[in-house]
């Protein structure tokens, strides 16, 4: 059976691919700042020239890394909305879904190297901070939507929540990067399902934060 000849757009994207896999395992691998350029290009078999004509440099290529991650994690997540239920099994469906996300998050590491680059480059924070802002909005929304099949009121702002709910997983998953041992996966399901416990078990009675703040001058300690 003769081959199917790629077109120049196929094989563009073949190469593309092939530099991003590479970069990938190399950055997880060894690190960013310690991964060159010649590196990438010689574990996907191409040449230093063919890097170059497909990316800008390091950064434009870890960027495209994680838009391709976070766009999985937004499709999976929506997927997950969409299935609705009772509270109950939106609450346990939440848990068995960031449970899985945190132990295979494989391209995690690289979401760390990436908040430790956009600390020291502007245009790069920019870029990553769009993809927190889309992260949290989506997040909201599902917080939401937990809330009003749970018939309660949130404890705090749905925003606020998703803050707290992303900033836990991404504590989680770097206890566990660090060292696997600390975190076990009965202790992470335990930690997430206090949290949407808290999240969905507000008592009528409970007030929000925000109208119980003492008044504290400006430039107080």
């Amino acid at each position: 059976m003769k081959r199917e000849r790629l077109t120049r757009a196929q094989r563009r994207e073949q190469t593309r691919e092939c530099l991003l896999e590479a970069a990938r395992k190399m950055f997880v691998k060894k690190g960013f700042a310690a991964t060159s350029v010649e590196d990438i290009a010689e574990a996907a078999g191409y040449t230093r020239g063919a890097f170059y004509s497909n990316f800008g440099g390091k950064p434009d290529l870890l960027i495209r890394l994680l838009r391709r991650d976070d766009d999985r994690a937004r499709t999976n997540l929506l997927a997950m909305m969409e299935k609705g239920g009772t509270p109950d099994e939106m609450k346990d469906r939440a848990i068995a879904y960031y449970s899985q996300s945190i132990v295979e998050h494989d391209c995690f590491p690289l979401w760390v190297e990436a908040q430790l680059l956009a600390c020291r480059d502007t245009p790069f924070r920019e870029r990553i901070n769009a993809f927190r802002q889309e992260k949290l909005e989506q997040i909201s929304v599902y917080i939401r939507m937990l809330s009003e099949r749970n018939g309660r009121p949130l404890p705090l702002q749905a925003e606020a929540l998703a803050v707290g709910l992303v900033s836990l997983c991404e504590g989680v998953q770097f206890f566990r990067m660090c060292g696997p041992q600390t975190v076990s996966d009965k202790v992470l399901q335990t930690v997430l399902a206090g949290f949407f416990s808290c999240v969905l078990s507000r008592q009528p009675e409970e007030t929000d934060y925000d109208n119980h703040r003492p008044d504290v001058p400006m430039g107080a300690p």
